[in-house]
């Protein structure tokens, strides 16, 4: 495992996992948001967003962390793993909402960018496995066979990964 993709709906962990896999494993942890937004909650252009996801995904090692659909090629062409953290919904809807109560107004996704409610988001997350899973799902299948795939579903499932990893 050198190359490790960690993707799943907002709020289900993926920033939290990403670091603690990053201290197991001793690979580089990227946090694509960090590098998304610009301040203001400005979003780096598509083409862009193609470059710069490029150039991190061509290192020799890696855990890259974040969704952004429309560049999953990029990640999964280079991957050997990718982690999908796929918590019930209700959970994930808890955990963003109280990041957003405990983190108002600080920049926690990217510098500049402080913390705030976003209804779209909300109901991002609300239709997440009807919208947005089914695109994970149709890229992951296209890399059957080539990429390990592992799917976490409750906080056990990451416990028990994480002390495998270490």
């Amino acid at each position: 495992m050198k190359r490790v993709a960690v993707v799943g709906s907002g709020g289900a962990g993926k920033s939290t996992f990403a670091r603690a896999l990053g201290v197991a494993t001793h690979l580089p942890v990227i946090h694509l948001d960090e590098f998304y937004w610009h301040p203001g909650w400005i979003e780096t252009p598509r083409d862009e967003w193609r470059t710069v996801q490029g150039a991190m995904a061509a290192r020799d090692e890696w855990i890259i962390e974040g969704n952004y659909r429309n560049t999953y090629d990029i990640r999964f062409d280079r991957a050997d793993t990718v982690i999908v953290l796929a918590p019930a919904r209700r959970i994930c809807i808890y955990r963003a909402l109280k990041r957003v109560i405990k983190n108002w107004h600080r920049p926690t996704q990217a510098p500049g960018c402080p913390e705030h409610f976003d209804w779209s988001f909300l109901m991002w997350l609300w239709r997440f496995p009807y919208d947005a899973r089914p695109q994970l799902d149709e890229a992951l299948a296209q890399y059957r066979g080539r990429l390990d795939v592992v799917e976490l579903t409750t906080r056990r499932e990451v416990r028990r990964y994480l002390d495998t990893a270490r």
